[in-house]
């Protein structure tokens, strides 16, 4: 975290023009007993960045993930894993890359300022065509109309969905990686607007794994607070939140949860950095991992 955006480290390329990419490297088993051990000393190698909260998220081997017609290349399969770390703004620049906001590559999943308009002024407008082509086709049990309507729809927005709601929109030819993977639906809508900064290979898709990770295992697990500093305010608890959530949360009712759930504990100091009166400042309290077994904060689903 930076301010008050959730960021992510992206690879950087020789040619400016090239597509992000999130970094990556060959698991070394003479070096490396175990791949989380590989990953962390590449990622230390590489970016200078120190990992906390490490899992592994899921593996990535779809067939053409990386293949063009012709292509006799190997088949790359790749173990996606999902690691925190506290950024600071006096953080080393990493070695090879940039730290970038994730609503960089998915701006319809920032809801903190409101349903964004980038859903109603293109979103919809293309999803509404893709409907209207095979209204009756059936995808997980449910057809065009109805996926549109559960992900995009105005009953409300449910943040831990953002890999299906990317899925819907490659489906659906409104990303540049469809345009570029050869998807019938793209290559009918020819030159696409952007919706969001495409990245290399299928690392937005990882990436939206990754979002949609983190966004649900937050509610049961304290992994909110690798992101924190060591002392913190409840606004700046809550800011961290809602930046990972993607919307807005109501200041008392947080509190209330926060309070309900004992997963801090005042510091008994006061931060002046606030530019208003003094707040009180707040750390992790760890005994709360061996009080109950999912120690998380609850925040509701829809908004």
């Amino acid at each position: 975290m930076r301010g008050d955006a959730p960021l992510i480290l992206t690879a950087r390329a020789d040619d400016k023009t090239a597509e992000a990419a999130l970094p990556s490297g060959p698991f070394d088993p003479v070096r490396h007993r175990t791949f989380e051990i590989g990953l962390r000393s590449w990622v230390a190698e590489q970016t200078g960045a120190p990992l906390g909260y490490v899992e592994q998220l899921y593996t990535f081997g779809d067939r053409g993930r990386h293949a063009r017609a012709g292509d006799r290349d190997p088949h790359v399969v790749s173990v996606g894993y999902l690691a925190l770390t506290r950024s600071g703004e006096d953080a080393q620049r990493p070695a090879f890359g940039a730290w970038r906001s994730w609503y960089d590559f998915f701006p319809w999943e920032d809801w903190r300022n409101g349903r964004p308009d980038l859903i109603e002024t293109t979103i919809l407008a293309g999803l509404g065509d893709w409907v209207a082509d095979a209204p009756d086709a059936i995808a997980s049990g449910l057809s065009r109309r109805q996926r549109v309507e559960l992900l995009f729809g105005k009953r409300g927005f449910n943040e831990e969905n953002v890999l299906e709601r990317y899925e819907l929109l490659y489906e659906a030819g409104m990303v540049e990686e469809a345009l570029r993977d050869g998807r019938e639906a793209a290559a009918r809508r020819g030159a696409l607007e952007p919706l969001g900064a495409p990245m290399r290979h299928d690392h937005r898709r990882i990436l939206a794994t990754a979002m949609g990770r983190l966004r649900a295992k937050m509610k049961y697990r304290p992994v909110i607070f690798e992101l924190m500093p060591a002392a913190f305010t409840l606004t700046e608890l809550q800011r961290t939140v809602e930046a990972i959530a993607g919307r807005h949360l109501h200041k008392q009712n947080f509190r209330r949860l926060v309070e309900t759930s004992a997963i801090v504990e005042p510091t008994g100091e006061m931060s002046l950095r606030t530019g208003g009166r003094p707040a009180a400042l707040f750390h992790f309290r760890r005994n709360v991992l061996q009080e109950r077994p999912a120690p998380g904060l609850r925040v509701g689903i829809r908004s």
